[in-house]
């Protein structure tokens, strides 16, 4: 007769096990999802830079080095406060891009620290002639607000998350869903060393072993209860 507390201990080591294998294997194909997004974006980033012209265009080069024709609006910018660089506290310095076509982009100039005095700003007037820019394409993204703050209607306007919506109707301006960092070598500029990209495909390797360990773990120790009942009901 089948004992009903070892069919039901059996029954739950299947069901754990299942479920640890199915989570290994998951990580597994996050991984690879990564690592293409990863291989796409080191090709992007080994192109040269080329002019865009358009909205759509922006919005299909994430990643890319691009040429942008325009020019600035010094006087609607953007200090992105709460910013750390090399352990300094500090601020990027967004700048609107009018370009050709009429189309806004924020264009990231770099990195200003407030050197322990928040109250004086750095000078960040920039020439607003007509120009070409080297930059790359990033996303934005959209930081948590820990503390909700009214912003002023004087620029530049100190701000503590890309909230493009927000910023468009701040401005005036439609702003592209997008932020050029501009080029390390480019005049107009502050402090820049963008953060190269990470896409994490280690890390879920990194969990797809641990959940598989767990999985070699249970075996292990399945194994163990059953040699241990096999030995008991030798006795009988």
């Amino acid at each position: 007769m089948i004992n009903r507390a070892n069919l039901t201990a059996s029954l739950l080591i299947i069901v754990t096990l299942t479920a640890l294998l199915s989570l290994g294997f998951w990580q597994l194909d996050r991984a690879k999802d990564k690592q293409k997004i990863e291989r796409a974006v080191v090709l992007a980033q080994s192109m040269p830079a080329q002019i865009v012209k358009d909205t759509k265009e922006i919005l299909d080069k994430e990643y890319y080095k691009v040429l942008l024709r325009g020019h600035y609006d010094s006087k609607k910018q953007f200090i992105y406060d709460n910013q750390t660089v090399n352990s300094n506290a500090g601020y990027y310095v967004l700048t609107p891009f009018i370009l050709n076509d009429k189309a806004v982009i924020l264009v990231n100039r770099g990195f200003v620290p407030w050197n322990g005095q928040r109250t004086n700003l750095a000078d960040i007037s920039v020439n607003e002639n007509r120009l070409v820019i080297e930059a790359t394409l990033a996303k934005p993204k959209q930081r948590i607000e820990l503390q909700h703050t009214e912003l002023k209607s004087e620029f530049p306007l100190l701000i503590q998350s890309l909230d493009i919506d927000k910023l468009s109707k701040l401005s005036s301006y439609p702003i592209i869903p997008m932020v050029a960092q501009l080029n390390p070598q480019s005049e107009n500029g502050f402090y820049r060393k963008w953060q190269p990209f990470y896409g994490s495909a280690d890390k879920h390797i990194g969990y797809a072993i641990q959940w598989f360990l767990m999985s070699l773990v249970l075996c292990i120790i399945a194994l163990l209860i059953m040699i241990k009942r096999k030995k008991k009901s030798s006795h009988f």
